[in-house]
């Protein structure tokens, strides 16, 4: 630890190096603590109709598909508790205590899925240790936006905030990618009859032994500058919500968008291709690999153009308007008997431009909160949003399309999300923050 007598000996070139080493580290323990969180928490997503199988009774094919996905969406109903149990746990006693609780109690949800026996071994005792795994896992991610967002913004000069803060969304991307290529490795290696008895386990297994990693990771995180000893006063969740209401609000709108398009265009996406279009699940699962690729690249790249602009919301405008003219064709070109080629391709470009602007959507929430409400304002914001428009979105496309016939069900819902952010954006708040 570098102390105010030491730094008159050590010349300034090696306190600014010691910084910068202090910095990386903390971008490090956040960005891959960060990816293995989601990581654990969606790869669910790509083994959802064997797991429907599995853990369901086996009525039909279609129920078992729509209560697995609706397991998937039980895991958002903890998020809003984590986010402002963990996240308040941040404000309270650093964002290093909140980081290190989530990526545990992650472990160990992800670590009962991967061990719990099968419906025809054990009955429905296999399906209750599944939506217990998943309430677990919700309830860890809930808590990890605010307090790995904040952190990054904190050590950032406010010229380089977006940039910073864009490689926890690019950390998401990543996990994407690590989950559907693990999906797609043991799918291409593994006969149908072992990867449904045993080689779907495998990517729940590695995401379990991953978890010590990033634990210990965190555990090795030194706190953001001012951390021990700024304490203006003694946040509460009740001071939370009657200072902010219009950032909440409005905020937790503004994710409709960008949720939707994310749980539908990555994580549900291998399913409808494979159900819907009937396409083979080794290309499905590549549409995830692109995707995660995609956003993994594009959210730097578009978070220094952004760090470059004086205002945060008129890049938002432009990547939501966009959005919103590609989706409808997008679908429409998927439905009508598009290659496989085509596919992947739409799917990538779609996600580059809705996916690619995590590091200004959320330093302008984040911004919009002074820095003792900063974890748990930007957690309860992310949690709620993404509970409300983008967890339960598998399922009730599903549903959609199961009722209607309609293949383009996805579109519509991922319209009408899109239009909500549009409306939230206009009356989102100026941020609180000088910049």
């Amino acid at each position: 630890m570098i102390t105010v007598s030491s730094l008159i000996q050590i010349p300034a070139t090696e306190v600014a190096a010691h910084t910068a080493m202090q910095t990386r580290r903390v971008i490090v323990a956040a960005a891959i603590g960060n990816g293995l969180i989601m990581y654990d928490f969606t790869v669910y997503s790509f083994s959802a109709v064997i797991i429907g199988k599995i853990f369901f009774p086996p009525s039909n094919h279609f129920t078992s598909l729509l209560m697995a996905l609706a397991t998937f969406g039980a895991g958002f109903f903890m998020r809003p508790l984590g986010a402002m149990i963990i996240g308040n746990l941040a404000d309270c006693k650093g964002r290093k205590a909140g980081l290190t609780f989530s990526i545990a109690l992650m472990t160990l949800g992800t670590g009962i899925i991967a061990f719990t026996p099968s419906y025809a071994s054990i009955g429905v005792a296999a399906t209750l240790l599944i939506v217990l795994a998943r309430l677990l896992q919700g309830f860890a991610a809930g808590g990890e936006i605010g307090p790995a967002s904040a952190v990054l913004m904190e050590l950032a000069s406010k010229n380089r905030r977006c940039y910073l803060v864009s490689w926890r969304a690019a950390s998401q991307g990543a996990a994407a990618l690590a989950g559907a290529l693990i999906t797609a490795f043991t799918t291409a290696v593994l006969t149908r009859e072992s990867m449904h008895d045993w080689g779907w386990r495998i990517p729940f297994i590695l995401g379990m032994l991953i978890g010590p990693v990033g634990w210990y990771i965190r555990r090795q995180l030194v706190e953001t500058p001012m951390e021990a000893t700024y304490r203006p006063i003694r946040p509460t969740l009740k001071s939370v919500f009657a200072q902010h209401p219009r950032t909440l609000w409005f905020g937790i709108l503004l994710m409709a968008g960008p949720s939707a398009s994310m749980y539908i265009m990555v994580f549900y996406i291998p399913t409808y291709l494979v159900t819907t279009l009937h396409l083979s699940p080794i290309i499905s699962l590549l549409s995830a690999c692109l995707a995660g690729t995609v956003i993994f690249f594009a959210n730097p790249a578009l978070a220094r153009v952004a760090d470059r602009q004086r205002h945060r919301k008129p890049i938002q405008y432009l990547t939501l308007t966009s959005s919103f003219v590609l989706v409808f064709p997008a679908f429409l070109a998927l439905t009508h008997e598009a290659k496989e080629l085509l596919s992947l391709l739409i799917i990538c470009g779609y996600a580059a431009v809705a996916l690619s602007n995590g590091g200004a959507n959320s330093v302008m929430m984040l911004e919009a909160f002074p820095r003792h409400h900063r974890a748990a304002g930007m957690s309860i914001i992310y949690s709620f949003g993404v509970t409300i428009f983008g967890g339960f979105s598998p399922f009730i496309v599903t549903w959609l399309i199961g009722v209607t016939g309609n293949p383009m069900a996805p579109a519509w819902y991922l319209l009408a999300a899109l239009c909500i952010s549009l409306f939230a954006l206009s009356r989102f708040p100026d941020t609180v923050e000088a910049r």
